[in-house]
């Protein structure tokens, strides 16, 4: 099955595709091994500055291989991109799906950029899925004291449902990442309630499958409410990168001598796993 497939497969079982990114190879076996021991299909993701570190085309051959030396349903998106050039890179790749990130530019901007992807997209002789932004939900994957400036948290400020219909007809992406009280990175002391009521409205309105970023920190039950209401694919980064330090912190201190990096890493890895493997049961109804 293609992602396109098991994205719709997801929306009819009323479920969701976990997409979690990356910035090591520890990560991708954290997340391949958590997904194949659930038995789900899930989404590596990997941003502009996590694919100038992994490698492009490196990454992207490290995924095919695992997907069909192990047959497993495990997909790559490139995350956040903020130009067409960096889409290009991606889909010349071979990355399943991309995201170009316009929701900081005008709304006439950001239709033009998201167009110009989605075509070069459609001539790729390939099914890359592209998904369009629409409402800043800030920047950092890290550990917040205080929602970023700017970012869209108030109920007359989230993606109007009329907006994203307009620049679904305007663009022809496949997917939407609407703002709907989600933060990016994982503020200390909680996070927003999302509104589920303005997923739902923006899901019948345009009929698309809707991406919900930033739910590291969301409660289970926000997430699986906004599953019900029409997100396909839930995003989680900074709780693992949070999971990741804590296992080095923790490994070096306790074995203070050892150099063997695949020794002082595997912690890391294994708290990294035990993140997906909770989100991939939360958004998977497991």
């Amino acid at each position: 099955m293609t992602l396109r497939e098991h994205i719709q497969e997801a929306i009819s079982k009323k479920v969701a595709i976990g997409h979690f990114n990356i910035s090591t190879l520890d990560g991708v076996w954290a997340v391949a091994d958590a997904a194949k021991e659930l038995k789900v299909p899930v989404i590596i993701g990997v941003s502009e500055g996590e694919r100038d570190y992994v490698g492009v085309n490196e990454i992207a051959a490290v995924v095919k291989s695992i997907r069909e030396q192990r047959k497993q349903p495990i997909f790559l998106n490139a995350d956040h991109t903020y130009s067409f050039e960096r889409v290009k890179e991606a889909i010349d790749a071979g990355f399943d799906s991309v995201i170009f990130d316009g929701a900081q530019l005008s709304f006439e901007d950001n239709v033009a950029a998201a167009k110009k992807c989605v075509a070069y997209a459609r001539a790729s002789g390939r099914d890359v899925l592209v998904e369009g932004e629409l409402g800043f939900i800030g920047t950092s994957s890290k550990l917040l004291d205080a929602i970023p400036a700017g970012a869209i948290v108030g109920a007359e400020n989230m993606t109007k449902p009329e907006v994203a219909l307009s620049f679904i007809q305007e663009t022809g992406v496949d997917m939407l990442a609407p703002a709907v009280g989600n933060i990016h990175g994982l503020i200390r002391g909680g996070e927003p309630a999302l509104n589920i009521g303005r997923v739902q409205e923006i899901s019948t309105v345009t009929k698309v499958p809707l991406v919900l970023h930033g739910a590291s920190g969301n409660t289970a039950d926000d997430i699986r409410g906004c599953i019900k209401g029409g997100v396909a694919i839930v995003h989680v980064n900074t709780e693992l990168r949070v999971a990741y330090r804590g296992g080095l912190v923790k490994a070096l201190s306790e074995n203070p001598d050892e150099v063997a990096p695949y020794k002082y890493l595997r912690p890391a890895k294994m708290a990294m796993r035990k993140v997906v493997e909770e989100k991939l049961r939360i958004v998977n109804g497991l």
